[in-house]
């Protein structure tokens, strides 16, 4: 059983696990860390950003004018956006039977595995990953196709010259696998392909593999996975929380006894507290809106955006900011506002009660009724004629590099009065500003990130105590600004099992038992298993038996099974081979034809011995007969 790691970002995750002939796909982040290499999208023509001049090497050997941009002393691409895609290579990706999506925000690269490479599986994911996974997916098309370009920059990928250009574009990693935006069609296509499932729902794959999905606490609908065949379980966690927020709490017993314990999705601000990041959040807010400036909040759609209205709404009031005007503005903004009423089953239990008294879960449908918080599609339409300020807007993209947000930053930027408030933890806050320098308006970093911290997960694993741990190798050692922090990495025992991307890791299972599933056509077939040996493969006839490696076994019957019994099964199921091929197959196998063993007829006394026998054994549990090995024969 193999992990094939295709992913190097430890929240964006992207793994396939090869377990009981099944390949499934863990998660399927889309690393959007790449845009930050690239100029803003800007809605409205910027002067400043059609000026900029082009970038040629010192020696002039080199000339990317078209293609790169200077600004700021650095150095960006002037072209649509692109990200970085999980590794394509290590794997054929058209093999893989089943996706299982942990929560919306891995996955973003849906729509590039399902339609680009042949896959015909099935994707399993909540109600709630499935819509709100939509509307950020919808989102980030109807950014880019808003503002198209229609050049393509590609010079500056190949090696030879990428090694020549001036830092961070000189050091971008896996530029090859960078891709532009998917359209609408390949988002519709992709989530077609994904079947709803409820939390603690077992889904059987196969008849080999159950996966069960279980809430992680992180966000609306968000999941960890048990995988698990008769005698083998996998737990993956990623993405989640153990803080009281308005997603259902951490189901962390399921994940006990578990084989592998696959972990990823841990916070990227371990040192900082969300509560802490909340307050800094509202107090420079305040103090804003106070001086006469306004305040912009750059944010995904979904997510932290309802904790800080919620939080807003107790504040504003007490801060004396009744009346300044809230700005909500995605092409989303109201699908969001009104999935995050809707999915009432999936909220803690503090919120699922408010609606049955009846009252909204969260309060911004308050907000929303009172018109202190108002939200628009873009800055185009009504927002322009009902816009004023002071004011707070929140927008996207986090990035900086796409969104209405882009034209906030060439609006407020050149006053000292307005302030940005990063509170989203995927992107480098100083890399995102670095086009728009010089800045004159304030910015404030107080990234809020509830997922599990390290001191949470340490001891999280005591209590579930899996015999592994596989996780990214960003986990197994201090930040590189923090090498004295062994607080802030996982020291366990064993020590976990690092892995990075395309690195392919075989997990250690130790399998003891298996349970044999024969077709009813076939009938059952037994084996001599007193010369078993511990993880010598058995048989294996995929259409008609499947039969792993074990070290006891019960078989409840003893059919005859010929050659030519297994010729015209395997016929009647599509396929064609002879004896001579079913003889060859099982001597690889180590098993040798043989007949019978005749035995003389039973007499009376027989009969009333074997009688005896079975009514005295016939309330014993079904665990004492898992050690009985029949020794009967059968010519196969």
């Amino acid at each position: 059983m193999k992990l094939y790691c295709l992913s190097g970002h430890p929240t964006l995750p992207c793994n396939v696990l090869k377990f009981k002939s099944t390949t499934i796909m863990l998660d399927c982040g889309l690393d959007t860390t790449s845009v930050l290499q690239f100029l803003p999208l800007p809605l409205v023509h910027s002067p400043r950003l059609s000026k900029l001049p082009g970038w040629v090497s010192k020696d002039g050997t080199i000339n990317l004018e078209k293609e790169l941009k200077e600004c700021a002393g650095r150095v960006f691409v002037d072209s649509q956006p692109e990200f970085c895609l999980p590794e394509k290579e290590l794997l054929d990706l058209s093999t893989i039977d089943v996706i299982l999506i942990s929560n919306y925000h891995c996955m973003m690269a849906l729509p590039y595995i399902t339609e680009h490479t042949g896959f015909t599986g099935t994707v399993y994911a909540t109600e709630p990953t499935l819509q709100i996974g939509r509307l950020l997916m919808e989102e980030l098309v109807n950014f880019m196709e808003r503002v198209p370009k229609a050049q393509s920059a590609t010079c500056w990928k190949y090696k030879e010259i990428q090694r020549l250009l001036p830092g961070p574009l000189k050091d971008a990693v896996e530029v090859s696998t960078w891709k532009r935006c998917y359209s609408m069609q390949d988002v519709n296509s992709a989530l077609s392909k994904v079947q709803l499932v409820g939390y603690s729902q077992k889904v059987e794959l196969f008849g080999a593999v159950q996966v069960t999905p279980l809430s992680s606490g992180y966000s609306l609908g968000s999941s960890n996975w048990i995988i698990q065949s008769h005698y083998e379980k996998v737990s993956y966690v990623s993405g989640s929380s153990l803080l009281t927020t308005h997603p259902q709490p951490m189901d962390q017993s399921s994940l006990k006894n578990s084989d592998v314990l696959i972990l990823t999705g841990l916070t990227q601000m371990p040192t900082a507290n969300p509560d802490g990041m909340l307050g800094d959040f509202c107090s420079n807010l305040a103090m804003t809106i106070r001086a006469g400036g306004n305040v912009l909040v750059p944010c995904y759609s979904s997510g932290v955006i309802y904790d800080l209205l919620e939080c807003l709404y107790q504040f504003i009031e007490n801060a004396n900011l009744g009346s300044t005007p809230f700005y909500f503005i995605s092409p989303v903004a109201n699908s969001s506002l009104e999935f995050s009423q809707i999915f009432a089953e999936w909220l803690c239990h503090n919120k699922q009660s408010k609606v049955y008294l009846p009252e909204p879960p969260f309060p911004h449908a308050e907000l929303i009724q009172t018109n202190k918080l108002k939200h628009y599609p873009s800055i185009h339409g009504d927002f322009s004629s009902e816009f004023r300020q002071p004011c707070v807007v929140f927008t996207g993209h986090p990035s900086l590099r796409f969104g209405d947000v882009v034209h906030f930053m060439e609006l407020w930027g050149k006053s000292s009065l307005n302030t940005i408030i990063f509170t989203e933890p995927d992107f480098s806050y100083l890399d995102a500003l670095a086009p728009y320098q010089p800045l004159a308006m304030k910015c404030v970093y107080c990234p809020i990130d509830t997922r599990l911290n390290f001191h949470q997960v340490s001891k999280l694993l005591k209590e579930v105590q899996p015999l592994h741990v596989v996780c990214p190798e960003q986990y197994t050692q201090p930040p590189p600004a923090q090498s004295h922090r062994s607080d802030l990495m996982l020291e366990l025992q064993p020590p976990p099992m690092p892995y990075r991307r395309c690195s392919v890791l075989g997990l250690p299972f130790r399998r003891r038992w298996e349970r044999i599933q024969l077709l009813p056509d076939v009938g059952p077939v037994a084996t001599h298993l007193s010369d078993l040996q511990w993880g010598k493969k058995i048989f294996t006839q995929p259409p008609i038996v499947q039969v792993l490696p074990l070290k006891k076994m019960r078989v409840r019957k003893n059919p005859r099974t010929t050659r030519g019994d297994l010729v015209n099964n395997l016929q009647r199921a599509g396929t064609k081979v002879t004896k001579p091929t079913i003889s060859n197959t099982l001597r690889r196998q180590g098993l040798k034809s043989c007949s019978a063993r005749r035995v003389t007829l039973r007499k009376p006394v027989h009969v009333q011995a074997r009688l005896k026998f079975a009514r005295e054994h016939l309330d014993d549990p079904e665990e004492d007969w898992e050690n009985v090995i029949w020794s009967d024969e059968t010519k196969i």
